[in-house]
């Protein structure tokens, strides 16, 4: 199959119905369910982009199955696909088995919905289950690493302020990176803001945080953390928002007064890990791992940290729970003297 007729080339084309492409009778009912996940179910910009990609994938492999209509797919084509994307045998690269479990939730979501809307009798996707790939337990460091971390960032320049800040807030929090860097000064409240209440007036500092689907939660502010951003809001941000008007209301400014990226600040987190002289590979989502760990090995119920976390669901929190039973164990190995 060419660059031309290959998922890869699909995915940067204006849209599938190409005429060397799956027929527009694929790729209208498509689009209409991509619209869907977009104004009714709020899916998130980056997660609508996956399911884009994944599904002009599937497209691509029924039109190379001879497929030119919704109600012309069997069982057996959703099952062949799920097969070739293990081995790349639909023309595109081989995927995991968790990527190519991500990509049939995606199909198998399509599939539901044209026999929502009636474009099909059947569902013959009902039955095609993802593959389940190993479990992927979280990548947490120790709590004299977070501090070793945060110390290493130098506070005698508003950068410094602004990176000091984002890293407690992030560990404080648990926050994903996008939630962090999509915040705006008022997302803060009970933090010392310029011209706000004072210290003493100031109650517990919390943060709406807005998550997956937009949905908004209220997570609390440790007293380091608020200290961070208060620093950085009183001695740090006035001076770098002056630069531009670009930031507006953003919590976290680049030096150029502009709203901090994702990429940005992996690069601070990056930088501060190397001050720490810490070899763990460490990305934003670490401190998030880190937080949720580290409650867990302080007692906290799992289903407070699901809510702190912003889960839908305390399956999905109960991995972390794994993790803790890993460090108890080797605790244990190590101190009891009848242990081994």
């Amino acid at each position: 199959m060419s660059t031309a007729q290959s998922p890869e080339g699909a995915g940067q084309a204006e849209g599938a119905g190409q005429a060397e492409g799956p027929a527009r009778s694929l790729a209208r009912p498509t689009e209409a369910y991509l619209d869907h996940l977009a104004v009714e179910r709020g899916m998130s910009a980056n997660t609508l982009a996956a399911y884009r990609r994944d599904l002009h994938r599937y497209l691509w492999w029924l039109h190379s199955q001879g497929i030119g209509e919704p109600r012309e797919v069997t069982p057996r084509h959703v099952t062949g696909f799920l097969q070739a994307l293990g081995t790349g045998a639909d023309g595109g690269h081989p995927l995991s088995p968790r990527s190519a479990a991500r990509t049939i939730v995606a199909v198998r979501g399509m599939h539901r919905f044209w026999t929502l809307e009636q474009l099909t009798e059947t569902d013959p996707a009902q039955d095609v289950a993802p593959p389940r790939p190993a479990p992927e337990l979280p990548k947490a460091i120790r709590v004299d690493q977070v501090s070793a971390l945060l110390d290493a960032v130098p506070t005698d320049t508003p950068a410094g302020l602004r990176d000091r800040a984002l890293l407690e807030f992030l560990y404080a929090t648990g926050a994903r990176i996008s939630e962090a860097v999509g915040l705006d000064v008022d997302d803060v409240i009970g933090a010392v803001q310029p011209g706000g209440a004072s210290e003493q007036d100031a109650g517990p500092a919390v943060v709406r945080l807005f998550g997956k689907g937009s949905k908004e939660r209220m997570v609390p502010l440790g007293s380091y953390a608020a200290a961070a951003i208060e620093a950085w809001l009183v001695r740090g941000r006035p001076s770098v928002s002056t630069r531009s008007s670009a930031g507006g209301p953003a919590l976290f400014l680049n030096q150029r007064g502009g709203r901090l990226t994702r990429q940005s600040a992996w690069t601070i987190l990056k930088k501060a890990a190397e001050r720490a002289e810490i070899d763990a590979d460490i990305s934003p989502h670490t401190l998030r791992h880190s937080f949720a760990t580290h409650l867990l090995e302080g007692g906290a119920d799992v289903r407070v940290v699901q809510e702190l976390l912003g889960h839908a669901s305390v399956t999905t929190t109960q991995v972390y729970t794994l993790v803790t039973a890993d460090t108890l164990r080797e605790v244990y190995a190590a101190a009891h003297p009848r242990a081994r």
